[in-house]
């Protein structure tokens, strides 16, 4: 579509826009060369609406943002066009002038909040230099402000935590934190930036209904920018879909979601999975593709299977409990302890995936590392394929961990960037002594292309690579050891919505190919019903609700699990002025004194193999 055809749709209510942008066009400067991300997109903003720009990354949606602000490099950058906000062109202001504007007539609010907090300050006094900065008050009023935006965020507690640092708040705390800090000088425009994408999805659930409210009372103009399509239903008034630059397809949302005409807005909408879509299937789904070079929709055409009936259990866990002492004083007596697993007991079969699902902090992530003694348990049972994890020494350990493999959230973390990928890949092979360099070499090269790259690529490194092509990577190193279980942890939360699927549908046909056992850990419901057979809920350390996926999503019992589903955003523009109302208090702390015993924990079970804590 023409990006004529778009701004005409883009173009805000009858009422005077805050924010007009004609025809911006940014370029970055690589090798001498001008290259632009951003071509030629128009849009407008009027007071109290929501416009939405929507894509995957590298399709110049945060781009857009930075250049709104005049937050890129001037070296290295080039914006063209026009950024009208009222009467004034903000590309032709002076320097000077331009901070004057951000933080006072335009906010932003960028993805990870701990990156945009001093953490040697305490938060009260971040938000009190935004004000001063901007208005001529004493500090006790700047005080006095502060306390009244940290309610209005619904910080509980909010004056005895002025004192506080970031470190003592929540993610989703120091989101909320970043808000207030947005609203300090209530700006004209706020602009949010995958303000929810690196949070759960309660915590999310909070954070959206918070910008709706405080939108209203304020009659701010939102700019909202994330690759989330459930978030952009349920926020914006109207949508821009962005792809390699150029804005595709742009009008109101609800267009969009139900008559969307470019191919790649109708293949981003199928790849969204959406909650309750597998309701009366058994078997694991695979995800439609989107094809990045066409925005074209790939739908497989088979799905994932069922494990095999009365196979024995490759993995056995029984009251698994890992705890952290915390120690205190000159001393360093133990004054308590983190309860991070407490008293968890499951089983895993040969082809089957049992998802572990929670908030973090919940202890998903600690019960995988315990079983695999990447963290040493402080007491239960672990059967893995033969061996009895807890009483193995090193070399017995070293040998073990041949059959359980993890893969990790940040692939990009967990790969050497001095090693080229195919010596990264080949290492565990060599390692365990398995064979000859060039057995590794030709196994590795095999394990690439099944993991959809090509072999050829084995001398690059981990940089040039995308961060979908950098988990396959990782998924590819795992199979090196023909392992019978592997621990995805959070393996697909960072990733954009089609790498998500296609990574996904590598999984389940692994899984299929090798027989392999999952131990999915995620908290995004919705994929973990796409791909699970069993569901474990979790709850401060312990497992509220098991049991098959079909039993827990079309009949959860626990409140949490309710509250986790409930929080779930929905891609229908149908539900846009539908608040949750999720509960702002963060989740408890899971630190007890020395010498607490935890109460046994009752279950019932409601229908074959669904178990819910009493």
């Amino acid at each position: 579509m023409e990006n004529s055809t778009v701004s005409n749709h883009v173009s805000a209510t009858s009422r005077e826009p805050v924010l007009r942008v004609e025809n911006l066009t940014t370029s970055f400067n690589v090798g001498g060369e001008w290259r632009s991300v951003v071509n030629n997109v128009s849009f407008e903003i009027a007071p109290r609406e929501t416009v939405a720009i929507v894509g995957e990354s590298g399709s110049g949606k945060s781009v857009t943002s930075l250049s709104i602000m005049r937050l890129l490099p001037k070296y290295a950058s080039r914006i063209e066009g026009k950024v009208w906000l009222g009467d004034r062109n903000l590309l032709t202001l002076g320097d000077e002038e331009m901070r004057r504007v951000r933080g006072n007539d335009i906010s932003m609010i960028f993805q990870e909040p701990m990156t945009s907090l001093n953490p040697i300050f305490p938060i009260g006094k971040q938000i009190a230099e935004a004000i001063t900065c901007h208005r001529d008050i004493s500090k006790a009023e700047a005080k006095a402000e502060v306390i009244r935006l940290l309610e209005k965020v619904r910080i509980p507690n909010a004056k005895n935590r002025f004192d506080e640092y970031p470190h003592q708040f929540s993610g989703g705390m120091r989101q909320r934190v970043m808000i207030a800090m947005a609203l300090a000088s209530k700006p004209k425009l706020l602009i949010a930036d995958e303000p929810t994408t690196a949070l759960d999805v309660t915590i999310q659930g909070q954070i959206l209904d918070l910008i709706k409210v405080l939108q209203e009372e304020e009659g701010m103009a939102v700019l909202f920018i994330t690759h989330d399509m459930g978030v952009v239903a349920e926020v914006s008034d109207r949508t821009i879909v962005m792809f390699r630059g150029d804005a595709v397809e742009a009008g109101p949302t609800d267009d969009i979601f139900n008559r969307g005409k470019h191919p790649y807005t109708r293949a981003l909408l199928s790849a969204v999975p959406r909650l309750g879509s597998m309701s009366g299937l058994e078997r694991p789904r695979l995800f439609p593709v989107i094809d990045i070079a066409t925005g074209e929709t790939t739908r497989p055409e088979e799905d994932g299977t069922l494990p095999a009936a009365g196979e024995r259990p490759v993995l056995e866990v029984k009251n698994l409990t890992t705890r952290f002492n915390i120690h205190s004083g000159l001393l360093g007596r133990q004054s308590g302890a983190v309860h991070a697993v407490e008293d968890v007991s499951f089983d895993l079969k040969p082809g089957e995936t049992l998802s572990l699902v929670g908030e973090s902090g919940c202890g998903k992530s600690t019960t995988g590392r315990s079983i695999t003694r990447l963290v040493e348990p402080t007491a239960g049972e672990i059967s893995l394929d033969g061996y009895n994890v807890r009483s193995l020494d090193r070399s017995s350990l070293r040998k073990m961990r041949r059959s359980i493999q993890m893969v990790f959230q940040d692939p990009f973390a967990s790969l050497d960037p001095r090693m080229s990928v195919g010596s990264a890949v080949m290492e565990p092979y060599i390692e365990h002594g398995l064979g000859t360099k060039a057995q590794a070499r030709e196994k590795a090269a095999d394990l690439l292309e099944r993991v959809g790259l090509k072999a050829d690529m084995m001398r690059r490194f981990p940089h040039e690579f995308s961060g979908g092509q950098r988990q396959r990577i990782a998924i590819a190193r795992s199979l090196m050891l023909d392992p019978k279980v592997i621990v995805a942890d959070e393996a697909v939360s960072a990733l954009d919505v089609s790498i998500k699927a296609q990574v996904c549908n590598l999984l389940l046909d692994l899984q299929q190919s090798f027989n392999l056992a999952y131990l999915f850990i995620s908290h995004d419901m919705a994929v973990v019903e796409r791909v699970s057979h069993r569901v474990a809920v979790m709850y401060l350390g312990e497992i509220v609700e098991i049991g098959p996926r079909q039993a827990v999503f079309d009949n959860p019992q626990h409140p949490y699990t309710k509250k986790l589903m409930a929080a779930v955003p929905v891609p229908d523009p149908a539900r846009r002025n539908i608040k949750r109302m999720v509960s702002t208090d963060e989740i408890k702390s899971p630190v007890r004194p020395v010498g607490y015993t935890p109460p046994k924990r009752i279950y019932r079970e409601v229908s074959d193999g669904h178990l819910v804590q009493v």
